[in-house]
């Protein structure tokens, strides 16, 4: 679980991110779940880990109001497929995908809002090429985020089944919640159960993270991109985010005054404030 996903019940949260649902094909043939609201330019968001789009419900009706939201489900969780074996690479096609789809309906190219893996995502399909506009990241992971350790932590409390040491252990060294904060969480009521995505994706995404290049996909970008940085945000989040801003041709790096990683739940208003004023740019 992440805070984002707590607080309103699946009603509420239902009438907060609501839309249109279709369906899209990945290059490996996934099915990707989309849910579209809103009008205006186009814009995608790529949620992180442990989520599915709903995660978006502080945001949609911030961004919806001027913008055509679409928030995509990505593989392995909520209204998408999955297939066999996992490439990172295969989540970076997922976004090319909903970018083409996207850029076909309107004949522009799209603006994208990623958080978190999301935002590795993003990174990856810019690098590929995907015909976005502008791009802004929040905080993407990279080797620095899963050091050995953990990750083999992480995979020793999947392999026994105990998915909320596993939920836990990330909330606490890798995004840096306080403890007593995450063991108050277990009571809160959620709108789903995160464990069975952390158990599906989390340890395979670790993995991935651990040999990703993230110098290699920042100097293949060549579209403006804005990185978001939490105040209060662990080590990890600071050195990438100034890594990107160095390998990135064109960056601004905007910081969350008194936040940390989660700023999309706890200040969904600072967040879209710093999204419309990038994204208004020519």
């Amino acid at each position: 679980m992440t805070l984002h996903e707590l607080g309103p019940d699946n009603d509420t949260r239902e009438k907060l991110v609501h839309g249109k649902r279709e369906y899209i094909d990945s290059t490996d043939g996934a099915k990707i779940g989309l849910m579209t609201d809103g009008a205006g330019r186009p814009l995608l968001l790529v949620h992180g880990g442990m989520c599915r789009l709903e995660r978006w419900a502080p945001l949609w009706p911030l961004l919806t109001d001027r913008y055509t939201v679409t928030a995509m489900d990505r593989r392995g969780r909520g209204s998408s497929g999955d297939r066999g074996s996992y490439r990172i690479e295969a989540e970076y096609e997922d976004v090319c995908a909903v970018a083409e789809h996207l850029r076909r309906k309107v004949d522009q190219p799209v603006d994208v809002f990623a958080h978190s893996y999301g935002a590795l995502c993003a990174l990856g399909a810019a690098a590929q090429g995907a015909p976005v506009r502008r791009i802004a990241l929040y905080e993407s992971p990279g080797p620095q985020t899963v050091p050995a350790k953990w990750l083999e932590r992480l995979n020793a409390f999947v392999a026994a089944g105990e998915l909320g040491r596993a939920v836990g252990s990330f909330l606490v060294e890798v995004i840096g919640l306080p403890r007593d904060q995450v063991i108050a969480m277990r009571d809160t009521p959620m709108a789903y159960d995160p464990l069975p995505i952390m158990a599906n994706t989390m340890p395979r995404e670790a993995d991935a993270l651990s040999t990703v290049d993230l110098p290699a996909l920042a100097v293949a970008v060549t579209q403006p991109v804005l990185l978001l940085l939490g105040e209060a945000s662990p080590a990890w989040a600071q050195e990438i985010t100034h890594l990107l801003h160095e390998k990135l041709p064109e960056s601004t790096v905007a910081v969350l005054s008194g936040h940390g990683h989660e700023a999309v739940g706890l200040a969904p208003g600072m967040v879209a404030d710093a999204l419309r004023s990038f994204f208004a740019k020519a």
